[in-house]
């Protein structure tokens, strides 16, 4: 925090911050693992970050939730029972239980004072998702969930911090490993992986460490304002290679059925959000 008006200034790398003025500060705590806080900011409203870091928000939430679940509940196309790891918030299980199709939706998330939080300062994320019978809750490691586990799932969304902290593990190729196990025949993986123009390593390690255990690795993009730097990039995995090239009509057969009305999310942005620029193409080695 800085300035005559009170500022939050993002430390998340050296060389590059930015900054979102408090107009008033909600809560702020030191968790069993991280410090968060909730603050009001004119702009994109309520904002929660930990350890630093800006998470989400209320103005751009939808960019990413949309992209995170839509892209590989749609890609994979039959996907009835689905794992959240992280994503504490709520925004990704609202997005998930949005599909009719989905039966089970199980929510990993390591801080129970992130949920806790966020279902009172930023309900509109959840938006019910939380007390939604379809859904069940556990406050655990998610990488030590995933390693002991014996469910299968058809998809399975990381929705992690950065590689640092109580996300670290979530980066690591036996954590990617243990993802695998827990998929079904034909499922699909999709994790969150920074910003390229700033975080290019996080491409570039999660290219080889999914690829040690996926037979069709990929990236795709899209723009969230509050994450500083640019486009951000998500991983897909997966060993069906014909998921991640599903045709805009069959997409767009797959959205009307389900029913979605989306903010930023469409079949044509799914095509298209494969895409790369050379500069992240390189990142790919």
């Amino acid at each position: 925090m800085s300035g005559a008006q009170i500022w939050y200034d993002e430390v998340l790398h050296q060389d590059y911050r930015q900054s979102l003025r408090i107009e008033t500060i909600l809560h702020r705590e030191q968790t069993a693992h991280q410090d968060l806080i909730i603050f009001e900011n004119k702009r994109f409203g309520r904002v929660l970050a930990l350890d630093g870091v800006v998470q989400t928000t209320e103005g751009d939430e939808f960019v990413y939730h949309e992209m995170l679940v839509h892209m590989p509940i749609l890609g994979h196309g039959a996907a009835t029972d689905v794992l959240v790891v992280g994503g504490g918030d709520g925004g990704a299980l609202r997005e998930v239980l949005r599909h009719r199709a989905v039966g089970r939706a199980l929510l990993v998330e390591i801080d129970a004072s992130v949920i806790e939080m966020c279902r009172e300062y930023l309900p509109g994320h959840s938006a019910g998702a939380f007390d939604d019978p379809r859904a069940e809750i556990v406050v655990a490691d998610g990488a030590a969930f995933v390693a002991g586990t014996e469910r299968r799932f058809d998809v399975i969304i990381i929705d992690s911090t950065d590689p640092a902290g109580p996300g670290e593990v979530l980066f690591s190729e036996a954590f990617y490993g243990d993802c695998k196990r827990c998929l079904r025949p034909g499922g699909v993986m999709v994790t969150q992986n920074g910003v390229p123009s700033l975080q290019g390593a996080e491409v570039t390690n999660s290219h080889k460490r999914l690829g040690a255990h996926f037979a069709d690795v990929a990236f795709y993009l899209a723009s969230v304002p509050t994450y500083a730097g640019g486009v951000m990039a998500f991983g897909w995995a997966s060993d069906d290679e014909s998921l991640r090239e599903t045709t805009l009509d069959g997409l767009a057969s797959r959205y009307a059925a389900a029913g979605l009305e989306t903010r930023y999310y469409n079949p044509e942005v799914h095509r298209a959000a494969f895409a790369l620029p050379n500069t992240v193409r390189a990142l790919l080695g």
